[in-house]
């Protein structure tokens, strides 16, 4: 399967503003909910809730998830941070956690 079929086999993410993380070291970063990061969105969503936080278990099957955009996150580091941040983990960069940002009204 590829990215976009991977994604679509996953729960839906409705009304999400965006996913705050925070890393081991105290780091915060955003995934914004919009076009472009939208499957990134329902990715990290998923792991989070299948494994409580972002470990090296999920960030292997988050790179999974990602199908052929791994491989180009592979090839070119920085074209995609949401991909980097789990190969980051996989490398021993930690845990991170993940909070879900609703859309206000």
């Amino acid at each position: 399967m590829n990215f976009t079929e991977r994604v679509a086999s996953l729960p839906e993410v409705r009304a999400v503003s965006r996913l705050e993380l925070q890393g081991p070291r105290g780091q915060r970063e955003n995934i914004e909910n919009r076009p472009g990061s939208m499957g990134s969105v329902r990715i990290y969503a998923y792991l989070a809730g299948k494994y409580g936080q972002i470990d090296v278990d999920a960030a292997r099957e988050g790179v999974e998830l990602y199908a052929e955009h791994g491989e180009d996150a592979r090839r070119h580091a920085g074209r995609h941070p949401n991909i980097d941040r789990l190969f980051a983990i996989l490398a021993g960069g930690g845990t991170w956690r993940l909070c879900i940002v609703p859309e206000t009204a």
